[in-house]
């Protein structure tokens, strides 16, 4: 496999071999994409599967208009969207007020804090709120697009951000 279009072609002709090696090219980060929207590691790899099930399901409709990672991450992003959704652990809360004076809008040192005790924090956090964090902070969603993508208010996409911040910020002041 010279490059990725010959690998896509490979995997649509159903080469198991090409199929795994576009799968171990991108698994690894994918996961943590997942980790970062579960609560443990286990339904992290269960949404990662089901993930990968669905983009050897829909490569075909790969137009190339993007990167494939970017692709990729839209789809295990989507999947992790739907696997929560599904669960709906989002707290009706639509005052945003209560939460806003509670931290700056500057950054919060998180110096000495490795990697993976951050993905530990954000995996901590309830599902409602982990999910608008991930989708708001990390990936850029906007919180009217986020509202759309989890079929819950805008007030709300922000409340659960906001409460997000808040349960971080305190976990950060904790440890440090």
């Amino acid at each position: 496999m010279e490059n990725e279009e010959q690998l896509i072609q490979a995997c649509l002709q159903n080469d198991r071999n090409a199929q795994r090696k576009l799968y171990n090219a991108y698994a690894g980060r994918m996961l943590v994409v997942c980790a970062r929207y579960m609560q443990n590691k286990e339904e992290a790899e269960d949404v990662l599967q089901e993930a990968f099930i669905k983009i050897f399901q829909n490569l075909s409709k790969f137009r190339g208009e993007s990167t494939l990672g970017a692709w990729i991450k839209r789809i295990v992003i989507n999947v992790a969207i739907n696997h929560i959704r599904a669960q709906q652990h989002f707290q009706g809360m639509d005052n945003v007020q209560e939460y806003e004076n509670q931290f700056s809008d500057g950054l919060t040192g998180i110096e000495g804090i490795n990697f993976q005790e951050l993905i530990e924090m954000i995996r901590k956090l309830p599902k409602g709120c982990q999910s608008v964090f991930n989708l708001y902070a990390i990936e850029g969603y906007q919180h009217k697009e986020i509202a759309e993508m989890l079929k819950i208010t805008e007030g709300t996409s922000k409340s659960q951000y906001a409460r997000a911040r808040a349960i971080l910020q305190s976990q950060l002041s904790v440890n440090s």
